[in-house]
């Protein structure tokens, strides 16, 4: 075996990880519909008849809810967005190598983040 060949996960890796990704993307993507719908629906917890006080309270506590969810949000495109950038790696026969050693990333590493471009020997050099 050649050293390029050693240097790339095989097609049929590549398909199975190819399906964990999609996979995932599916799941991320019904978690921010589900994220984004909360914002639609923040508008108004039927606090309306309560004491003065405790809608004040309600407001300000909203008001960290939707920043929250926000921040939820875009941690959730990103994520969603580095899944694609892997589906794309895989369509170019690149994924699963280190950007930085040019090694590959063990297969144990990219099942629970598939979206690696670190192996942990980079990660450790950060």
């Amino acid at each position: 075996m050649n050293e390029n060949e050693n240097n790339r996960y095989s097609d049929k890796d590549l398909a199975e990880f190819k399906t964990l990704i999609q996979a995932k993307i599916a799941h991320a993507e019904e978690d921010l519909a589900i994220i984004k719908s909360s914002f639609k629906n923040d508008s108004n917890n039927g606090t309306d008849d309560t004491s003065p006080t405790f809608k004040a309270f309600e407001e300000g506590s909203e008001t960290m809810s939707k920043e929250a969810n926000v921040a939820l949000a875009i941690r959730q495109e990103k994520f969603i967005r580095d899944l694609k950038n892997a589906l794309v790696r895989i369509e170019n026969k690149t994924y699963g190598i280190c950007r930085v050693t040019g090694k590959l990333i063990q297969k144990e590493r990219l099942k629970l983040v598939p979206h690696a471009t670190l192996s942990i020997e980079a990660k450790n050099m950060q």
